[in-house]
């Protein structure tokens, strides 16, 4: 049954528009031949002279469509209209009118191209769910630039009942959309155009060529009119599933859109919900129609348009109220006229200042860029402090022995320092203690060696704790980047750390002799061959070699028993500071090495992840901007002055 009467409603569609020719023609020859006025329009000679000097429209050109009589009678009005307004001619010059394809410019410019780049920065980073709508915004926003900007797309949107086809025809001044009690009467988008050059705007919103409308010439009221093209919208809430489809896709292609409601749906859930309150954003484009006030008496039609006008508040919708930026919201009767004529002033206005289009798409990018909210705005300060990157080192630092090996070094230097400038007396009693405690004589194990030079669960830590430090109070998608980027760093971490310090060597190995060490040597062995002659001269004395003398080599030997322990004293004093410059270089060159080796896995690689954050936080607080705000006019009831005035009479639903 449903296709049937879709059948019949499309070929009654598309021999309304020959039945439109005829009748038009008959009410329009009317007026011409017996010099009565013809649709509210007379005639006279200055017209006629003009219509048989009138050239025919090019059929055969390609871009331009041609809808017959109506088309043809409509050029030569529109034609006659121009050479009676004032400053007509300056309006029909080419040179004045915008190009056909549109260019954005200013701040809508920049935030497109800051939404281009934040698109391509972000998707490995955000999700591609989250990306989707900001690419459908960038190629609508392409899409629409090459089409007519000469022209504003409003859509006429309802529910079944509502009247917005009754609104259709009488804006057009001509019965052109179907009108009826049989539901759903409407069951494609009609199009209404009222200048050339908008075909490729019709095909983007795949509009029949059948469904394609010319108004009749109005007169002059047409002419602010002229740019206009008006689609009729199946109903939202139409029991096809196709029709409510249909508006989906064309709302999401408007430039402005018209909604059009009655006394007893305007307060309808899938009209708030599933429409007016996700598209709050675009208040700026939005006409909110109450229809069928003739039902009503003047003081209930009242209540119900404040009523309204707080469902409209509570979904966000800002109003145009006051003089500031919003929804127009008025009262009209397509049946009997009242304020028709004020909302086609309004459309006039609102088409004339040919902003429509920039408007609705940076409406669209501001819905963008809330969904992308989650995923560009961090809680706080974000990023890595020098006191993390130090914190970081340290650990490494420990994590290889830093510290360790440097008090290793120093201990090295005092020992050595110390057995080369002790009596050889003291150094046979220290290897008789080594050899006593080890029972062998080994180097190797007078210092057990560890099996792994640096700890893997220090390295593990240090990494996940600057992991956390750098992703705290990112986004969700950046700080997993942030953590993924320090976790690939620290693959191979700890056996670099290892190759690093077997690298550098052992400080304690090996360590340096300064210069004086051969003199205190000296030193020492003078001492020892100064106790060695007293003993042998003590010897000699009492085996009669020698002549007796106690005193002299006594003297002799005391000097050398006191001056070898003075002399390691000394030495052991002297070798404290070179000790411990010597332990802090070697701590100081292990700790560089392992920060260098960390900074070079992880920290870089973070640090990239966060510059990357910082640059997209830029493009998307150029994405987010602030919008000029702009004019709207609006209109109530009784005219252009009922919206701005005070809501009185504010009721619940």
């Amino acid at each position: 049954m449903v296709d049937d009467d879709e059948s019949r409603t499309g070929t009654r569609a598309d021999g309304g528009g020959g039945g439109a020719d005829a009748r038009s023609g008959d009410r329009t020859g009317g007026g011409a031949d017996g010099g009565t006025p013809g649709h509210g329009h007379g005639r006279d000679p200055g017209r006629a002279r003009h219509r048989e000097h009138a050239p025919e429209p090019d059929r055969d050109q390609p871009g331009r469509w041609d809808d017959g009589l109506i088309a043809r009678r409509a050029a030569e009005r529109s034609a006659a209209v121009a050479d009676a307004l004032p400053g007509a001619d300056d309006i029909q010059e080419p040179d004045t009118l915008p190009p056909l394809g549109g260019s954005y410019g200013g701040p809508l410019r920049a935030r497109l191209d800051a939404l281009h780049e934040l698109v391509g920065l972000s998707r490995t980073r955000v999700e591609s769910e989250a990306l989707a709508e900001a690419g459908r915004v960038l190629d609508e926003a392409a899409a629409r630039q090459r089409l007519s900007s000469r022209h504003t797309v409003i859509a006429i949107a309802g529910a079944t009942g509502s009247g917005k086809s009754t609104l259709f025809n009488a804006l057009a001044g001509v019965p052109v959309s179907e009108t009826g009690l049989r539901r759903p009467t409407t069951s494609a988008p009609i199009a209404l155009s009222w200048s050339e050059g908008a075909a490729g705007l019709l095909d983007r919103l795949a509009v029949p060529s059948r469904l394609r409308r010319r108004p009749l010439a109005g007169g002059a009221a047409d002419a602010g009119l002229q740019g206009l093209v008006l689609i009729d919208l199946p109903d939202h809430d139409s029991a096809v599933t196709a029709h409510r489809d249909q508006v989906d896709r064309v709302l999401g292609l408007v430039d402005g859109v018209i909604w059009v409601v009655d006394p007893e749906k305007y307060a309808d859930a899938a009209l708030h919900e599933r429409y007016l309150r996700p598209l709050a954003g675009h208040a700026e484009v939005t006409f909110v129609v109450l229809n069928q006030i003739d039902r009503l008496g003047t003081e209930a039609a009242d209540l119900v348009l404040d009523d309204l006008r707080r469902l409209l508040d509570e979904d966000g919708v800002a109003l145009g109220e006051h003089g500031e930026p919003g929804a127009t919201v008025l009262a009209v009767s397509a049946l009997t006229g009242d304020g028709v004529p004020e909302l086609r002033e309004m459309v006039a206005g609102f088409v004339q200042e040919r902003t429509a289009p920039e408007r609705r798409l940076a409406a669209d990018v501001d819905a963008a860029a809330a969904r992308l909210r989650p995923a560009y705005l961090a809680e706080g300060r974000s990023g890595l402090d020098e006191r993390a990157r130090e914190a970081f080192s340290d650990r490494l630092a420990a994590a290889v022995g830093a510290q360790a090996a440097g008090e290793a070094a120093e201990r090295v230097w005092r020992r050595g320092a110390i057995r080369a400038c002790g009596t050889p007396w003291l150094r046979l009693y220290r290897w008789y203690e080594r050899i006593r405690e080890h029972g062998s004589t080994d180097p190797h194990l007078a210092t057990p060696v560890e099996d792994e030079l640096t700890a893997r669960q220090r390295v593990e830590q240090a990494v996940r704790v600057v992991a956390d430090e750098a992703s705290r109070g990112l986004p969700t998608p950046w700080a997993q980047a942030v953590r993924e980027a320090a976790a690939r760093g620290a693959e191979g971490l700890p056996e670099a750390l290892d190759e690093l310090t077997v690298t550098i060597g052992d400080a304690a190995a090996r360590p340096p002799r300064p210069a004086w060490w051969p003199a205190a040597v000296l030193a020492q062995a003078v001492m020892t061959l100064l106790q060695i002659f007293g003993a042998l001269w003590l010897v000699g004395q009492i085996v009669g070699v020698v002549e007796p003398g106690l005193l002299p080599p006594v003297l002799v030997m005391l000097g050398g028993i006191i001056g070898g322990p003075l002399v390691e004293w000394a030495c052991e004093g002297a070798v404290k500071g070179p000790a411990r410059r010597y332990g802090q270089e070697a701590e100081r060159r292990l700790r560089e090495a392992a920060a260098a080796c960390g900074r070079a896995r992880v920290l870089d690689p973070v640090a990239a992840e966060l510059m990357r954050y910082r640059e997209v936080r830029e493009q998307y607080a150029t994405v987010v901007g602030t919008r000029p705000a702009a004019r709207i006019v609006g209109g109530g009831r009784g005219g252009a002055g009922r919206l701005g005035a005070t809501r009185t009479g504010v009721r619940g639903r």
